[in-house]
């Protein structure tokens, strides 16, 4: 007969029988858990990605803390003397310093050189960057949602601003306003929004098709607000990353425009300008005046493209799991 007191439904449930193994349950998922955090954790798990940007990191802060570290300010006359140019590196100039990285033919101590020559480096292609993204992201999300004509034209000029090398644009672009940090900026800009725009109108063409947008279009929301504060949102991984690789690619390029003589004024040096500053004493044997401002160039450029590389591999909604 089956029990129907009140204790036979306190009685603990039945276990496997005897000789057959408990199945086993999947763990929960941490409770918590953001999307970011992952990010954050996946692009933590290659090494590579991690040095590149303990050594991004630490040039940047080498950078803003130029004028405090480095042993002498190459922008004050004052403190430069013809009687310590070109000196080999381990020796002392001024007022009892020593020179590890040796000096130019001005005099300049060149690891202070470096540290404000990167200074101008980095900071010409974060701001070149930063500004090409917004104005091509903006363009390249309007395209995709607009359609029609308008989408016709901004990818038609972006066409035609991606078929001329960009050097030879920026080349033009600087003959024509003349040298300086500014001018320099505006032709990295101008060279460079277009690779934002197509990159923001693919990811919006895949967007705009998704539930969200109908909702906000059925609630009917304004066209900038679904633009900028839905859809704009949502194709910000891949600008990411573009970005990233970009700036490599705009320091890159400032460093040949400076050493072609065309760039930054020799007042405000980067490190294309000190590698040009040097160019002629290499078969001399000064080699110190050209080789350490491009090696700490290419020490740069590396690590960018290797967190560069990481964000794409962890953003990409193909990889994620």
């Amino acid at each position: 007969m089956t029990d129907l007191s009140p204790h036979a439904a306190m009685k603990p449930a039945p276990g496997p029988a005897a000789g057959m193994p408990a199945q086993a349950h999947p763990p929960a998922p941490e409770k918590g858990e953001s999307l970011l955090r992952r990010h954050v954790s996946s692009f933590f798990e290659g090494k590579g990605a991690v040095v590149g940007l303990v050594v991004l990191v630490a040039s940047v802060a080498a950078a803003l803390l130029a004028p405090w570290i480095a042993p002498q300010d190459p922008y004050d006359l004052a403190t430069l003397s013809i009687m310590d140019n070109m000196l080999p590196p381990g020796e002392t100039f001024g007022m009892g310093q020593t020179a590890y990285l040796g000096t130019d033919d001005q005099g300049r101590d060149m690891l202070s050189a470096i540290l404000y020559g990167l200074r101008v480096s980095l900071a010409v292609g974060a701001s070149s960057v930063l500004i090409a993204a917004v104005i091509g992201a903006s363009l390249g999300v309007l395209a995709a949602y607009a359609g029609g004509r308008i989408e016709s034209f901004v990818m038609r000029v972006v066409d035609l601003q991606l078929s001329f090398p960009a050097i030879l644009v920026a080349l033009v672009l600087l003959a024509v306003f003349g040298r300086g940090v500014d001018k320099v900026v505006i032709a990295l800009v101008v060279v460079q929004w277009a690779y934002y725009a197509r990159t923001v109108r693919g990811s919006a063409l895949v967007e705009k098709r998704r539930e969200y947008i109908e909702a906000a279009r059925c609630l009917a929301l304004p066209r900038s607000r679904i633009v900028f504060r839905h859809l704009l949102p949502n194709c910000l991984p891949p600008l990411i990353v573009v970005a990233t690789v970009q700036i490599a690619n705009a320091i890159a390029l400032e460093s040949t425009l400076s050493f072609l003589g065309v760039g930054v004024p020799v007042t405000e040096p980067s490190l294309g300008m000190l590698i040009a500053n040097g160019y002629g004493y290499l078969l001399s044997g000064k080699y110190w005046i050209s080789t350490f401002p491009g090696v700490a160039l290419v020490i740069v450029i590396v690590a960018i493209n290797l967190v560069g590389d990481r964000l794409r591999d962890v953003l990409n909604p193909r990889l994620a799991k």
